[in-house]
């Protein structure tokens, strides 16, 4: 029953934001376009679909994905498991305090590693990254990979975020990460393919979204609540930025690769085909001056 009460509450949450929406919507359609709405009943019906998807995604991430989130950042970060204390040992209070003052960055490696791999595999997973890559594709005539795409993006993610989780445990502020981030992009920006940049700016974005956000963001105010000395406010916020800019520079830095390898194979074709003309003129050459000498033989 308390279940049930939580739900019409999120669902009416979710009508009041989902209303505007659908009000601009119908009023442009009737307003400015001044036409009928197609298969309205339809169209209604999925609005129906739309809030009670919306309202089971919400509760489900209060119920499910925040905790789980939070639970594994203070496991990972708990100096009993860092320092490998047994719990049958039943380490006193003391050896637990001092095992957590002596912690160093190299010890939390386990967090950095459970942040990759959640990055990467919520990455893959993402429904907006599966359409933009399945859109690329067709767009661009199967020049872009669809699992091309989507793994570099995942990759940047990955990457972002085991970055981000490792500026959570030392501390560093935040702004400096992000700007030599930038500086990167600019920079690639003047040497990556000119039709893979909106792609992989664009990509940035798409990574912000359903599945990766609520993860990303429990695990980063996990991790600032349970590793000694930080700030849940400054430094448990940030990780989506990471997530955020890093598939940036992993899917320009895809395009660059693939065209170093492209432009390297070309050039191997090249020099093949020269090799191989430049042989058949050599055998064109010896027969001719065969039939030469032949042709003196018998004068």
């Amino acid at each position: 029953m308390e279940l049930l009460i939580e739900f019409l509450n999120v669902l009416k949450g979710t009508l009041l934001d989902v209303v505007p929406i659908a009000a601009i919507l119908f009023g442009f359609q009737f307003a400015v376009i001044r036409k009928p709405i197609p298969h309205l009943g339809r169209v209604l019906i999925g609005f129906g679909y739309v809030l009670v998807g919306l309202s089971l995604f919400l509760l489900g991430l209060e119920k499910a994905l925040f905790p789980v989130g939070k639970l594994m950042a203070e496991q990972l970060t708990n100096p009993s498991f860092i320092a490998g204390f047994s719990e049958d040992l039943h380490a006193s209070v003391d050896a637990v305090k001092k095992a957590a003052e002596q912690l160093q960055w190299h010890d939390y490696a386990w967090v950095y590693v459970f942040a990759f791999m959640i990055g990467f595999s919520t990455t893959i997973a993402e429904p907006s990254l599966i359409a933009v890559a399945i859109k690329a594709n067709e767009v661009s005539g199967g020049a872009i990979g669809v699992w091309g795409l989507r793994i570099a993006v995942a990759l940047g993610v990955a990457v972002g975020i085991a970055l981000g989780s490792y500026r959570i445990v030392v501390g560093h502020p935040i702004q400096y990460y992000i700007m030599v981030g930038y500086v990167v992009v600019v920079v690639q920006t003047f040497f990556a393919p000119k039709m893979i940049i909106p792609l992989a700016y664009d990509s940035g974005g798409v990574t912000t979204s359903t599945v990766t956000v609520p993860l990303v963001a429990a695990l980063g105010l996990g991790l600032a609540e349970t590793v000694p000395g930080r700030s849940t406010l400054i430094d448990g916020f940030g990780l989506i930025a990471f997530a955020s800019l890093f598939p940036i520079i992993s899917v320009m830095g895809y395009a660059q690769l693939s065209q170093w390898i492209s432009g390297r194979k070309a050039t191997a074709d090249a020099q093949s085909s020269a090799v191989a003309e430049g042989d058949a003129s050599a055998v064109s050459g010896k027969v001719q001056n065969d039939k030469m000498v032949m042709a003196t033989d018998q004068s």
